[in-house]
């Protein structure tokens, strides 16, 4: 369920701030958002995989994290990130 290589290359490409950019919140939050994306996928063909929806349950959290702490630094980042992912808010 991890995500290959290159599909975090190319999200990582469309949020980095430079060349050398993998750790900034935009690109944790876009990455983390494909991430929960592909296991939500799973979990609906996987009704009881109650572990796995753990992991989407603290992966969630953990993105809600970083959009509060990007909404307390600057708002125009956080309502671009926002509109970018289409995440609900």
């Amino acid at each position: 369920m991890a995500i290959d290589k290159a599909k975090k290359e190319k999200v990582a490409e469309k949020f980095k701030h430079h060349e050398k950019d993998t750790g900034s919140s935009e690109v944790q939050i876009a990455l983390l958002s494909t991430r929960i994306e592909e296991l939500t996928a799973h979990l609906k063909s996987h009704r009881k995989d109650h572990s796995s929806r753990y992991g989407l349950i603290k992966m969630v959290n953990a993105r809600r994290s970083l959009l509060d702490y990007i909404k307390g630094k600057d708002e125009k980042r956080y309502q671009k990130i926002i509109k970018e992912l289409n995440l609900r808010r």
